[in-house]
């Protein structure tokens, strides 16, 4: 996304014999508790152009071509967005659900801009939103993250697996793990040579070894697939394809990075 943004923002830019930024903030994802936060993210996003003053009302929003509410009232089609996902959170009948999808987006109008709906872990407790003031007043205080969107013990969890992820990395590289010892792990698996793994080709055996090579470095050691691209002379994309290639191979197979 940010490289589609950066490639607009130049061609628009030069197009119009202009310079400087285009977009306000750059785009960002951030991770969603679903049970409690999802229709409200939803809800909130929709509203966009609403605020930022592009229509007028819900009904014109209704048609706005630039919007995923659209697609939801059936007004338009994104092939990649999963609107039934969405309306059967409101019912198993579609006229029913987008009916209530409406009345509940056309709810959230007058409540304006929403920061707390930009992640940040919300720093809520089951008593709800209105309650945050006169905790924080109580110095009663949760969990939160800027990049996760839920309540305490969501957050927490979540950053519980990311920080085990993390030590798992640390332990890894402290055992003397790089991409050469890798390739030595891959290669003893598949009865080759290290350096046949980085040699082009498309013998099956040589595309096992490369992809379960992709799947341990990105998912294991935290490579970026930029940086592990030139070191198997192969694009960002082929490394991506490698890597979930390669997940399905370690599955399937049993196997496990550390030679135990």
């Amino acid at each position: 996304m940010r490289r589609l943004l950066t490639g607009h923002a130049m061609n628009f830019n030069r197009r119009h014999r202009r310079s400087g930024q285009l977009f306000q903030n750059r785009y960002k994802s951030i991770l969603c508790q679903e049970d409690t936060y999802l229709l409200e993210l939803v809800r909130y996003i929709h509203l966009n152009p609403i605020r930022a003053g592009l229509v007028s009302d819900i009904k014109t929003l209704d048609k706005h071509p630039f919007c995923g509410h659209a697609v939801i009232m059936g007004k338009k089609k994104n092939d990649w967005q999963d609107d039934a996902y969405v309306l059967k959170l409101f019912s198993d009948k579609k006229s029913t659900a987008r009916r209530r999808y409406k009345i509940f987006v056309q709810k959230g109008i007058q409540e304006g801009k929403r920061p707390e709906l930009t992640g940040g872990g919300l720093i809520r407790s089951s008593g709800g939103w209105s309650v945050i003031t006169s905790l924080r007043r109580a110095n009663i205080h949760f969990k939160s993250d800027e990049r996760i969107l839920g309540n305490s013990d969501f957050v927490e969890n979540v950053l519980k697996a990311a920080n085990e992820s993390l030590e798992r990395k640390y332990q890894l590289k402290s055992q003397g793990y790089d991409i050469d010892k890798l390739a030595d792990r891959v290669a003893k698996i598949y009865s080759i040579q290290p350096e046949e793994i980085f040699q082009p080709g498309k013998q099956p055996v040589k595309v096992k070894a490369r992809s379960l090579l992709c799947y341990w470095a990105v998912r294991e050691l935290g490579f970026t697939m930029a940086d592990l691209a030139p070191e198997l002379n192969i694009t960002q994309p082929a490394v991506s394809i490698c890597t979930q290639r390669g997940e399905r191979i370690a599955s399937e197979n049993g196997y496990s990075l550390m030679d135990e």
